[in-house]
């Protein structure tokens, strides 16, 4: 079955969140939408999120899930505010519960995830499936970038998140806690075994460093001909190899900070002091 793909390209954080959906039943999924966050002046708008609703508006759809692909680090997620307005259940890979753990005890907040359902309604394992209308979506577990790394895939459409790039760009990074380049390589090759024709589904791109338009959406043939970093032929060993070297060239991205403690939450910012306003925390020589 083919569904309904609309993407949503963010300028300022290079993000892309999907509508999935069955034209028969106007069932929809939301995947990794994104709040607007200026890290300057702490001030969130919706205007990414909007711009989806109102294509749900437009189409007429009813929202079943909210579905994360990971623990985002470069954006925060809008999935409260889309549930707020349009219903659904958010969901996110069950790999969650060990980032919880990690940057819970990094940002000195274990004690208010602890007793939580992971401030999510489902936590996917392996195998589960995502009903959106008469489509049945799969979740496919892709840890290596994080640990709760997930790729649905609904009929011939796969939304691999931060697993993958567009073939000039390569993959993810794999060295935030938790990650591995080995399990990167082995989602990888996973993702890579679905059917030829499937179409695929980036989270981020960055237009090759400006050498071409933004684009988002590729194919498992194009990917195993032509990826820089996971082609046919790339093996494990020289993958490792070649992802190591690189993550010891990078840079934090530049919303880590806030996006990981709000993330972790679900989206959900910290819970607001006596004064009624919420605050982020830096961590000083830690990171």
């Amino acid at each position: 079955m083919t569904p309904k793909v609309d993407g949503f390209f963010d300028p300022a954080t290079n993000s892309i969140s999907y509508l999935v959906s069955d034209p028969a039943t106007r069932r929809a999924a939301a995947i990794d939408p994104v709040l607007d966050f200026d890290p300057a002046s702490g001030r969130t708008g919706t205007g990414c999120a909007d711009t989806l609703i109102a294509a749900v508006e437009r189409d007429g759809l009813a929202v079943d899930w909210i579905l994360e692909t990971h623990v985002h680090a470069d954006h925060i997620t809008a999935a409260p505010y889309i549930q707020e307005r349009l219903g659904g259940r958010t969901g996110i890979g069950a790999g969650v519960l060990e980032v919880q753990r990690t940057f819970g005890a990094l940002f000195n907040i274990g004690d208010e995830l602890a007793g939580e359902s992971a401030h999510f309604d489902r936590l996917f394992e392996d195998g589960d499936t995502v009903p959106v209308g008469g489509i049945d979506g799969r979740v496919m577990s892709t840890p290596g970038h994080t640990p709760a790394c997930a790729c649905y895939v609904f009929g011939d459409a796969a939304f691999v998140g931060d697993t993958m790039f567009m073939p000039d760009s390569g993959t993810a990074r794999a060295d935030f806690p938790g990650g591995s380049a080995e399990t990167l390589y082995d989602s990888l090759r996973r993702i890579l075994s679905l059917p030829a024709e499937t179409r695929l589904f980036m989270c981020h791109d960055y237009g090759a460093g400006g050498t071409r338009d933004f684009a988002w959406e590729t194919t498992v043939a194009e990917q195993r001909r032509s990826n820089i970093h996971c082609r046919d032929g790339v093996s494990r060993e020289s993958y490792v190899a070649a992802r190591t070297a690189r993550d010891a060239e990078l840079s934090l991205p530049r919303l880590i900070v806030p996006a990981v403690q709000v993330n972790i939450r679900g989206g959900r910012m910290p819970p607001p002091e006596s004064n009624g306003t919420s605050y982020l925390k830096v961590p000083v020589d830690t990171l």
